[in-house]
C-alpha cells in the first residue's frame, strides 16, 4: 500500500456537499489500505471574502495581519473535513500549517517553505489516522503565521509529499488531467497520460493554468511524482514525472500553450553601438517589468530596431520608460502593439526529432498566419502573432503535429 498526499482546491471543498464527497473519496482510499495526508484550500470564494473585509477596514493593511486573516479560511475547511471523516468511522486529525510545523521565511503574504517537521504526521499515520493539513500557510521562526501566496496549497502539498517521501502527490482539481491544449479551443484535445516536469513547467509558464509553476518546480527538485485528477469524476488523470519514466519514443510535441496577455514594444532607429541593448532594457527591468521575447534587427544605415514583449498589463508603464530612452538615444520613434498573443509548442521529443520548427512555421503559413517574433528553448518554440489568429493557430498546430483525437 502507498502513502498518498491528496490536495483538494477551493472548488473541490466549495460546499458542505462537496466536503462530504471529498470525505467519501478519502475513505475509499483508506479502505484500500493507503496512508493518507489531505491538504485543503479554503472553500471557494472564502479568501476573496476575507480580502474584501480587509479592504473595508484599511486601504493598506499590514501584511502580517493579512496572513492572520486569510489563513482562517483553510482552518475552517480542515475542521469540517476532519469532522466528516470521523463521522464516517475514520480516525482523523487536523493541523494548521503552524501546528504541523511548516517553517517558512518571514516574507508575509508570499513566504517560502524552509523545512517541515513531519514527526507528528508520521506518528498519526502509524496510528492509522488520516492527517488533514491546511494548505497555503505555515509559520516563521518567530511563531508568526505566514501564507505562501498564489498557488500556495499546491506548494504545501508537494512540500509535505517531499518531506514524507510519499509515493505520490495527487492534485484534485475541476479538470481530469493535463491536455494537449485547452479543450475549449480545440475540441479534439487529448488528455495526456504522462508529461515530464520540464514540459509541465513550460506549459505552466506559457499560459496553462492547471498547476502553479512554483509547485511543479518544487516537485521536480525533489522528484515527487505529481498526478492531476478530477474531484468530480473518476479517471487516471495525468502523471507528471521525470523524463526517464516517459516513453523514449515520445512524440516531438506534447502540448500547445498560448497566452493573450502579451504586448509588443519597438524602438525604431537606435544607433547600432555596443551596450545599446542594456540602455534600452535596463530601465525597463529596473522598474520591475518582466521582459519576454527580444529581437534586434540591424539596418543598412547603421541603426537598429529593437523589439521586445511584456505583459499587457505592464505596457503603459514600459512604453513611458521607453519614450524617455528613445529621446535620450535620439531614436526615431516608439511603436506599441497590444493586439498580439504568444503560441508555443512544447515537448521533450524535440531533442530527438528534427524539423520541428520548420513544420510549425509551415503549418502557420498554410493558414495565412504571419509570424512577428520567434523564441526557442531546448523543448519549446514560441511565436508571437496577431491575437485575432490565436485560436486558428492553435488548431492548425494541434492538427499538424497529430495531437487530434478522433
Amino acid at each position: 500500500m502507498s502513502l498518498l498526499v491528496q490536495k483538494f482546491g477551493g472548488t473541490s471543498v466549495g460546499s458542505i456537499e462537496r466536503i462530504k464527497a471529498v470525505a467519501n473519496k478519502v475513505a475509499k482510499f483508506r479502505a484500500e489500505g493507503h496512508d493518507i495526508v489531505v491538504v485543503v484550500s479554503a472553500m471557494s470564494g472564502e479568501t476573496n471574502r476575507l480580502l474584501g473585509l480587509a479592504a473595508e477596514i484599511s486601504s493598506h493593511p499590514e501584511p502580517r495581519e493579512m496572513d492572520v486573516l486569510v489563513s482562517t479560511g483553510e482552518q475552517v475547511t480542515i475542521a469540517l473535513l476532519t469532522m466528516a471523516l470521523i463521522d464516517r468511522g475514520l480516525e482523523a486529525k487536523s493541523y494548521t500549517g503552524k501546528q504541523v510545523q511548516i517553517l517558512t521565511d518571514s516574507t508575509h503574504t508570499k513566504a517560502r517553505i524552509e523545512r517541515i517537521d513531519e514527526v507528528k504526521m508520521r506518528a498519526d499515520l502509524k496510528a492509522g489516522r488520516v492527517v488533514v493539513v491546511a494548505g497555503f500557510q505555515g509559520s516563521d521562526e518567530h511563531g508568526n503565521i505566514t501564507t505562501l501566496g498564489r498557488g500556495g496549497s499546491d506548494t504545501s502539498a508537494v512540500a509535505l509529499a517531499a518531506a514524507l517521501k510519499a509515493d505520490e502527490c495527487q492534485i484534485y482539481t475541476d479538470v481530469d488531467g493535463v491536455y494537449t491544449t485547452d479543450p475549449r479551443v480545440v475540441d479534439k484535445a487529448a488528455r495526456l497520460d504522462k508529461i515530464t516536469f520540464e514540459e509541465m513547467l513550460e506549459m505552466a509558464s506559457l499560459g496553462s493554468k492547471i498547476l502553479q509553476i512554483r509547485s511543479v518546480e518544487f516537485a521536480g527538485k525533489y522528484k515527487v511524482p505529481l498526478r492531476v485528477l478530477s474531484s468530480f469524476e473518476e479517471g487516471p488523470g495525468t502523471l507528471i514525472t521525470i523524463e526517464d519514466e516517459v516513453a523514449m519514443e515520445a512524440p516531438a510535441i506534447s502540448g500547445i500553450a498560448f497566452t493573450r496577455d502579451e504586448a509588443k514594444l519597438t524602438i525604431v532607429g537606435v544607433p547600432d553601438t555596443p551596450g545599446v541593448a542594456s540602455k534600452i532594457l535596463g530601465p525597463v527591468s529596473d522598474a520591475n517589468v518582466e521582459i519576454d521575447v527580444i529581437v534586434q534587427n540591424t539596418t543598412a544605415d547603421g541603426t537598429t530596431d529593437f523589439t521586445f514583449t511584456v505583459a499587457r498589463s505592464e505596457l503603459a508603464k514600459a512604453e513611458k520608460i521607453l519614450q524617455g530612452t528613445a529621446a535620450e538615444l535620439k531614436a526615431r520613434e516608439v511603436i506599441a502593439d497590444d493586439g498580439i498573443c504568444k503560441v508555443s509548442i512544447v515537448g521533450v521529443g524535440m531533442r530527438s526529432h528534427a524539423g520541428v520548427a520548420s513544420k510549425m512555421f509551415a503549418a502557420l503559413a498554410e493558414v495565412g498566419i504571419n509570424i512577428q517574433l520567434i523564441t526557442t528553448s531546448e523543448i519549446k518554440i514560441s511565436v508571437v502573432i496577431d491575437e485575432k489568429f490565436m485560436e486558428l493557430a492553435v488548431r492548425a498546430l494541434h492538427s499538424a503535429f497529430e495531437l487530434d483525437v478522433e
